[in-house]
C-alpha cells in the first residue's frame, strides 16, 4: 500500500521534458541564493544604520521596483523573447548584487535596491513564458507547480543558508551568494537550454484572441483583482502572523519556524498530487481557484476564535489548502487566457498583482492593528483580511459566468 501510494506520487513528476527540469534546477539554485532579501530590513537597520522610516522607504523602492520589472519583463518577453530576458536579468541583477554592497548612503540604496529590482523582477514574466513553451499543454499546470516547488524548498534552504554566512563572514557574504547564484543559474541554463521559440497552436489560430487588448479583457481585470486579493492576504502569513503569534499566544520563534515549516512540507506533499488530479479530472481551472479563495478567506475569520492557540494550526491548514488551489491554476489560468504573442505582457502584469501585493499588504495590515491597539487590532486585521478573501470570491464567481457566457 505504501509503496503504490509512493509510486502514484512519483507519477505526478513524470512526462516534464528536459528543459522543465532544468528550468526547476535553475529556480531551485537562484532562490536557494536569495538570502538578501530575508535579511535586508536587518542589513539596514543594523549594519547601515538606517531609522525604521528609512528602511520602510528602501522596502518600499524594492516593491515598486519590483511591479515595474515585472511589468518591463512581460513587454520585453513579447518584443524579443523571454529566452534574451531571461539571460540579461539574471546576469545583471547577480552583476549588481556585487556591487550594491558598497552602497552606504540611504538615497543611493534606495536608487540602488528599486534599479536591482526592476532587473531582477523581470525575469518572473519571461520564466513563465518559457515555461508554457518547454511544457507540453496537457503537463503545464504541473509544470507550473514543478518550479513553485523549487521556489519554495530554494526558499527554505536559502535563510538558513544565509544565517551561517553572517555568523561566518558578516552581510557582504550575503550579496556575493546572491549575486554568484543569480550568474551561476543562467549560465547553466545558457549552456543546457537552446532558445525556442513559441508554438502558434490551434486555440491560438482559430481564436480572434490577438486583437484583445489585457487592459480591455474584462474577465482578465477581474482574475488579475482576484489575484491580488489573494495574494494580499496571503502575505499576511509573513507579516503579521509571527506577530500574533508573539504576542497573543506567547509562541516563540521555534514554534512560529515550525508552523511555516509545515506550510512548506505540506505544499511539497500534496501540491503535485493535487494539481495532478484535478488535470486527470479535467476541472475547469476558475472553480479551482474560487475554492482556494474561500479556503484562504475562511483561515481568517478562524483567527477571530482567539482563545485556543491550536487555531493558529487550523487556519495554516486552511491557508495551505487555499494556496495549493490558488497559485498553481492561476499561473495557468493568466497564460491560457494571453492571445499569441501577448504571452508576456499578461504574465507580466499577472506577476504584477504579487508585487503590488508586497508593498500593501505589510503596510495594511500593520496599519489597522495600530489603529485600533494589540488588543483589538489584531482581530479587527483578522476580520478585514477574511472579507477581502470574499471580495475575491465574489470576483470569481462573476468570472466564472463570464466565461461561460463567452463560450457558449
Amino acid at each position: 500500500m505504501l509503496q503504490q501510494a509512493f509510486t502514484r506520487y512519483i507519477n505526478n513528476f513524470r512526462g516534464f521534458s528536459r528543459e522543465v527540469w532544468i528550468l526547476a534546477v535553475i529556480t531551485f539554485i537562484n532562490r536557494a541564493g536569495t538570502m538578501v532579501l530575508p535579511f535586508l530590513s536587518k542589513y539596514l537597520k543594523e549594519d547601515l544604520h538606517f531609522s525604521y522610516s528609512q528602511v520602510g522607504t528602501v522596502m518600499v523602492c524594492f516593491g515598486f521596483g519590483s511591479m515595474i520589472g515585472s511589468w518591463l519583463g512581460g513587454k520585453l518577453s513579447d518584443r524579443i523573447g523571454f529566452y534574451r530576458i531571461m539571460v540579461f536579468s539574471l546576469f545583471t541583477s547577480g552583476a549588481l548584487f556585487f556591487v550594491i554592497q558598497y552602497i552606504r548612503s540611504f538615497e543611493g540604496m534606495c536608487m540602488a535596491m528599486f534599479s536591482i529590482m526592476v532587473i531582477a523582477d523581470m525575469f518572473r514574466p519571461a520564466m513563465f513564458v518559457s515555461l508554457s513553451t518547454y511544457a507540453k499543454p496537457e503537463n503545464r499546470t504541473r509544470a507550473f507547480t514543478l518550479v513553485r516547488l523549487a521556489v519554495n524548498l530554494g526558499f527554505a534552504a536559502g535563510p538558513a543558508l544565509g544565517g551561517l554566512i553572517i555568523l561566518g563572514i558578516g552581510y557582504r557574504g550575503l550579496f556575493w551568494a546572491d549575486g554568484a547564484s543569480c550568474i551561476i543559474s543562467i549560465l547553466i541554463f545558457s549552456l543546457l537550454v537552446k532558445e525556442k521559440k513559441k508554438e502558434i497552436t490551434d486555440r491560438h489560430l482559430n481564436d480572434d484572441a490577438p486583437q484583445r487588448s489585457a487592459m480591455r479583457d474584462i474577465p482578465f481585470l477581474l482574475f488579475l483583482f482576484s489575484s491580488f486579493t489573494t495574494a494580499f492576504i496571503f502575505f499576511q502569513l509573513f507579516t503579521t502572523l509571527p506577530l500574533y503569534h508573539k504576542e497573543w499566544y506567547g509562541l516563540t520563534e521555534v514554534h512560529t519556524g515550525l508552523l511555516m515549516s509545515l506550510n512548506g512540507l505540506l505544499i511539497f506533499l500534496l501540491e503535485m498530487p493535487i494539481v495532478g488530479f484535478f488535470e486527470r479530472k479535467n476541472v475547469q481551472k476558475v472553480k479551482i481557484i474560487l475554492w482556494g479563495a474561500l479556503f484562504m478567506a475562511i483561515s481568517f475569520f478562524v483567527l477571530l476564535i482567539n482563545v485556543w492557540v491550536g487555531i493558529l494550526l487550523v487556519s495554516l491548514i486552511f491557508m495551505t489548502i487555499g494556496e495549493m488551489f490558488c497559485f498553481p491554476f492561476s499561473n495557468s489560468f493568466a497564460m491560457g487566457r494571453a492571445p499569441r504573442g501577448h504571452e508576456g505582457k499578461y504574465m507580466g502584469l499577472y506577476t504584477m498583482t504579487f508585487s503590488l501585493a508586497h508593498i500593501t499588504s505589510a503596510k495594511t495590515g500593520m496599519g489597522i492593528i495600530a489603529l485600533k491597539g494589540n488588543v483589538g487590532g489584531y482581530q479587527a486585521n483578522w476580520l478585514f483580511m477574511g472579507v477581502a478573501g470574499m471580495l475575491a470570491v465574489g470576483a470569481l464567481l462573476l468570472l466564472q459566468k463570464m466565461l461561460i457566457k463567452e463560450n457558449s
